[in-house]
């Protein structure tokens, strides 16, 4: 008999919530909801499950607030941590999402062996960090949501100052996912014609900006929190294309080992996303102010690699 493909999510909060409600629509795989507090990921789990006959989606969803229902996943997404607030830079969440990360991993790796762990914690390119050293995984095996999320948002504002589809428009964003993240313009364009046919230099200057600011603006209009469905949307897609073995070509936070000749680090590059995870990093060709852009914001994340506990 086929095994059911099993994704757990640890984290009942908005993004984890919201990660299993993509999943569930899509009719990817059962889900496990883990989170800390008692009841949360229990009552959201069957809030959830109750609305699959609606969705029409076969799917298995339970809560737990321990590991063992998690036992034998396939795809562990880790988005447990504490959420930004406003005057708090992602370097903030530093010390106390290290130990809430490293903790889950603890719990869920030995449980799942076999696993891809998607790590969407803050300050993401240090989490993911973490979530290897704490699993002792092969690295292509633990990837970070952070280029699909920045991507999307400059596919957004592209779109929106166009007045086009986001179905059009194509864009990647390399580096660490924070202030020094490097979107490309050069390698954006819509309906495949280079941006700068379509606006000025000052005008890409500012989605530029509006991209590396893109989680700021959110949080700065919700007060209280921060973005959660495009985030979590985000790591959905990583997932199905993990289980669907898609292949696709996604930027994601990756561990580096001398591409773009960079090592020992974690940030935002073109891979191929499959069933062994990430299967391939891919190298764009960049000039020389993009490739140093690109070194200064891995030079970010390693400088705060320094705090980790």
């Amino acid at each position: 008999m086929r095994k059911r493909r099993k994704i757990t999510v640890v984290g009942a909060g908005n993004v984890g919530a919201t990660a299993a409600q993509w999943i569930a629509a899509k009719e990817m795989a059962d889900v496990v909801l883990v989170d800390v507090v008692e009841g949360v990921s229990q009552g959201k789990g069957l809030d959830l499950y109750e609305a699959t006959p609606v969705l029409g989606c076969d799917i298995r969803i339970v809560g737990a607030n321990d590991y063992e229902e998690t036992r034998g996943s396939d795809v562990v997404i880790v988005t447990a941590g504490l959420p930004r607030k406003p005057g708090m830079s992602r370097e903030d969440l530093l010390a106390k999402n290290a130990e809430i990360v490293g903790q889950v991993v603890e719990q869920a790796a030995p449980r799942s062996p076999d696993s891809i762990l998607i790590v969407v914690s803050n300050p993401l390119d240090l989490m993911a960090y973490v979530a290897l050293k704490k699993s002792g995984f092969p690295s292509e095996r633990v990837v970070g949501m952070a280029g699909i999320l920045d991507t999307a948002r400059c596919r957004a504002f592209v779109a929106m100052e166009l007045g086009v589809s986001v179905e059009d428009v194509s864009a990647l964003v390399l580096g660490g996912h924070g202030d020094s993240m490097l979107p490309l313009p050069r390698y954006t364009s819509v309906g495949g014609i280079p941006l700068s046919q379509w606006m000025n230099a000052e005008t890409i200057e500012r989605i530029v900006q509006r991209t590396r600011d893109g989680g700021i603006e959110i949080v700065n209009h919700l007060k209280t929190g921060s973005a959660y469905y495009a985030p979590s949307a985000a790591a959905a897609q990583m997932a199905e294309a993990i289980l669907k073995d898609k292949k696709r070509v996604l930027p994601c936070s990756a561990y580096l080992t001398g591409q773009y000749g960079l090592e020992d680090v974690f940030v935002g590059v073109p891979i191929i996303l499959g069933a062994g995870g990430v299967e391939r990093i891919v190298e764009v060709d960049l000039n020389d102010e993009e490739r140093e852009a690109l070194h200064a914001s891995a030079r970010a994340v390693k400088e705060t690699m320094k705090h980790l506990p």
